[in-house]
């Protein structure tokens, strides 16, 4: 590895390929086809039935309309110019997709927590798409265009600093860090003082019922929760055989010991609504240990089409897991994957004391704090990925970047509501059919 001054002089002279002010740009080319268009297009391999159930949640709001619209933008980010530095991109990097999980340790983590997109790709990519997010956040807050800039400003900052820090630290002290200081009195802490209350206790009073004197059965609420018939429940158990050897030895005992005793079809967030989602109830030592698992679809990323020189992905719930665990300081230790009817598949736990940021939380100076921090955990996802120094040097000590990445997600985000404005016009039409409210 070259030395760090060396790295940082790299970063440096990558500027004369894309200076730093060039990040501020944004404008449709003239090719840029219809956002409705490419919104249907990205269903094509989704549940047909589902789909108007996604349309919906997408037309709740902008900010809503983002989330389930990172095909659009990834399409967008393609168009623009790259520095050539690659880490593992998060590839969905927006406020609610930061939060807070358990650690196997048991104590609460607040750090990047999708990655349903994820790849090897520009580090520039996930900052563009967190700036916009907090713009959008602020906006359905509604917190003023000054303060919005701001927290965009502030997170920039947050990341190139940080940045800055690990790329001096070495390996093994970068891959412990953790992101942890501050967190009284913040948007942070209000999520983890959140996840806290999410346990798996508390799952199963919310998702299922008793049955009999010593077990428990899902919920029938379709269509968001419902069982599985039985050539799937058949399939889902097949599945387990090879899920468990993706797991470490250690978790794999641990495993074992647990019997499944329900499996039920689950619908869950915005963006993944449509793909094959199953929620598996499991027992270990009685009643009392319940472990709930989600077998969750995994679909080629869409950033897949516009990043070259990779290794062709084989199975895409191993790409999510292994992109996870690089990412993370921290991952669940039953976080694995694999295969149900030649379709791929991640494994994780469900709502292990998970839980995201409330948009309406993100309000003044609670939107610039919650952006510092994301900023943090980005820089610390991406240190661990790529090359640090070279990021560090090209980010450099200057407001350029923070300017720069402010009048973007200024102009994103305009971009953004202009789309969900003629997505709403579309469902209207009846051209998108959409179910609203599930």
């Amino acid at each position: 590895m070259l030395p760090l001054s060396e790295r940082l002089a790299i970063g440096r002279r990558l500027r004369s390929k894309v200076g730093r002010t060039a990040h501020a740009k944004w404008a449709p080319k003239k090719t840029r086809g219809d956002p409705v268009a490419a919104i249907i297009a990205a269903n094509a391999d989704r549940v047909r039935q589902l789909v108007p159930i996604k349309m919906g949640r997408m037309a709740a709001g902008a900010f809503a309309f983002f989330r389930g619209a990172a095909p659009l933008m990834a399409a967008d980010l393609a168009t623009l110019p790259k520095t050539g530095l690659r880490v593992q991109i998060c590839g969905d990097a927006h406020v609610r997709n930061l939060g807070a999980y358990a650690a196997p340790e048991g104590y609460l983590v607040f750090d990047i927590n999708d990655f349903d997109e994820t790849v090897p790709g520009p580090w520039e990519w996930d900052l563009k798409r967190l700036a916009t997010s907090l713009v959008l956040a602020g906006r359905e807050a509604g917190t003023g265009k000054s303060t919005c800039r701001n927290a965009v400003e502030e997170m920039t900052r947050s990341y190139r600093t940080s940045m800055a820090r690990f790329a001096t630290l070495g390996l093994r002290d970068l891959a412990k860090v953790e992101i942890r200081r501050g967190w009284k009195r913040t948007p942070v802490h209000a999520v983890l003082h959140k996840a806290r209350r999410v346990t798996p206790k508390a799952t199963l009073k919310k998702l299922t019922v008793p049955a009999g004197r010593d077990s428990h059965r899902f919920h029938d609420r379709p269509p968001v929760l419902r069982h599985v018939n039985q050539k799937t429940f058949d399939g889902v158990v097949k599945s387990l055989r090879s899920y468990r050897q993706t797991l470490l030895v250690r978790y794999q005992s641990i495993f074992q010991g647990y019997d499944l005793v329900d499996v039920a079809f689950k619908i869950v967030g915005t963006g993944s609504v449509g793909t094959r989602d199953y929620v598996l109830l499991l027992f270990g030592n009685g009643v009392h240990d319940p472990l709930f698992l989600q077998i969750k679809e995994e679909l080629p990323s869409c950033y897949a089409p516009y990043v070259t020189g990779i290794a062709a992905i084989a199975h895409q719930g191993k790409r999510v897991a292994q992109g996870q665990k690089k990412m993370q300081t921290v991952s669940d230790p039953f976080l694995g994957y694999t295969t149900i009817d030649s379709r791929h598949f991640l494994v994780r736990q469900l709502a292990d004391h998970k839980a995201a940021i409330d948009l309406l939380e993100l309000k003044g100076t609670a939107l610039l704090e919650y952006g510092r921090v994301c900023g943090e955990v980005l820089a610390k996802a991406h240190a661990r990925t790529g090359d640090a120094g070279a990021i560090a040097g090209y980010c450099g000590k200057s407001a350029a970047l923070d300017n720069a990445l402010a009048k973007f997600a200024k102009l994103y985000a305009d971009q953004t509501e202009s789309d969900y404005e003629k997505f709403k016009k579309a469902i209207a039409k009846g051209r998108v059919r959409a179910v609203l409210g599930k």
